[in-house]
């Protein structure tokens, strides 16, 4: 089983989290003035990129905090967590 650190609990298995998308993703200041196009962007379009990518993800079967997280999409390995409003390692 895959542990994940949450930046609050520590290490804890995968099952006490849930992914919620590519991290780093900035919200439209002004959505009502966004574009159909544009809103359809934010809402769906994501980067899939083979290798390191970074995520957001929440430890709902814990502290039910968000956190991001650093993982190799091609080894599933957790290079690295870090609380919201940190830099990416």
């Amino acid at each position: 089983m895959l542990l994940i650190p949450c930046p609050w609990c520590g290490p804890r298995p995968e099952l006490e989290f849930r992914h919620a998308g590519q991290a780093h993703i900035a919200r439209p200041a002004d959505p009502s003035a966004t574009s159909d196009a544009e809103w359809t962007e934010f809402l769906f379009l994501r980067s899939n990129p083979k290798g390191r990518h970074a995520e957001r993800w929440r430890h709902a079967s814990g502290c039910n905090r968000f956190f991001n997280c650093v993982r190799d999409t091609v080894s599933d390995t957790i290079l690295a967590t870090y609380k919201p409003g940190e830099a990416a390692p």
